[in-house]
């Protein structure tokens, strides 16, 4: 027989370890603390070792703790991979896809109607990716077009889309000077994730842009709503504003600078690519190609 502990006392654990505190641990797992706190000590009295020790207010983990915690994780990880593949399997055609949020909100979803109208049988799932947080949930595809601020992660997997084009871009009323191959504005607006996209833009296009301060989000939605708010000139990809600037809510007073084959999709490395993932892939290039 297989010497396990119980998953529960895992998920307690695991919860604690991540969160740093048996009280956020019970508030997510839905269960009191009481109960979070007796499934770590079973743990901890199973094993003959401490997990955990205290840290001011909270816990801290023992470098057996550490240990144990890279492991718990990464099971529980590949067990929610597992079962998210056969829950989906149970549920027909299906196409998982991991990409940024404010791709899918401005852009994918959208259009998600005419994938639709081509394959109504098959389900389109989607998770969130973040500069913060590059996580794939086990999808089928991840989608990558952020060229400024990370490279395509497996090169030799990545399957290309289309081109992808930056540029600075504010509200047409919002004061900036263009002279001499240097942009002046009052208020440039940084992504808090990305910050280095704004020195490998200009030394992407030898352009420079001058600032009286700095203003900073954590979010590219929230960054492209700043610059529509007109507090200042942000960075951004053409596809995440192209309908701004056809309407007139956005300018881009330096033009865009284009990446060639920058818009890619990174298939999951552990099985073949889906006939689902394939017809998605192929519309999304008739899409990407048809754009103006």
């Amino acid at each position: 027989m297989r010497q396990l502990p119980p998953l529960s006392s895992l998920r307690a654990f695991e919860a604690a370890a991540r969160l740093g505190s048996v009280t956020k641990a019970a508030h997510e797992l839905g269960r009191t603390h009481g109960a979070v706190s007796r499934q770590v000590r079973a743990l901890q009295d199973q094993a003959g070792t401490a997990l955990f020790e205290k840290a001011g207010t909270g816990l801290r983990l023992t470098p057996a703790g550490e240990a144990f915690r890279s492991v718990v994780a990464g099971v529980l990880d590949d067990l929610e991979r597992g079962y998210g593949r056969l829950r989906d399997a149970g549920r027909g055609a299906n196409v998982h896809l991991a990409c940024g949020a404010t791709f899918a909100m401005r852009w994918l979803v959208p259009r998600l109607s005419g994938f639709y109208r081509e394959r109504p049988t098959v389900q389109v799932r989607l998770s969130m990716t973040s500069a913060r947080e590059t996580r794939d949930d086990g999808a089928d595809l991840v989608l990558t077009w952020d060229r400024l601020a990370h490279p395509i992660r497996d090169e030799t997997r990545a399957i290309r889309l289309g081109d992808v084009a930056f540029g600075v871009v504010c509200a047409p009323d919002y004061p900036v000077r263009m002279r001499d191959g240097r942009l002046a504005a009052g208020t440039r607006i940084v992504h808090e994730y990305t910050p280095h996209s704004w020195p490998a833009w200009e030394a992407a296009t030898g352009l420079r842009v001058a600032a009286e301060r700095d203003i900073a989000f954590p979010h590219n939605g929230l960054c492209i709503e700043a610059a529509l708010s007109g507090l200042g000139v942000a960075l951004v990809e053409q596809v995440l504003v192209r309908d701004d600037l056809a309407a007139g809510r956005l300018v881009a007073p330096c033009g865009l600078h284009r990446f060639p084959n920058g818009f890619a999709a990174v298939p999951a490395a552990d099985r073949p690519l889906s006939p689902a993932a394939s017809a998605f892939i192929d519309w999304l290039r008739r899409m990407l190609a048809e754009e103006p």
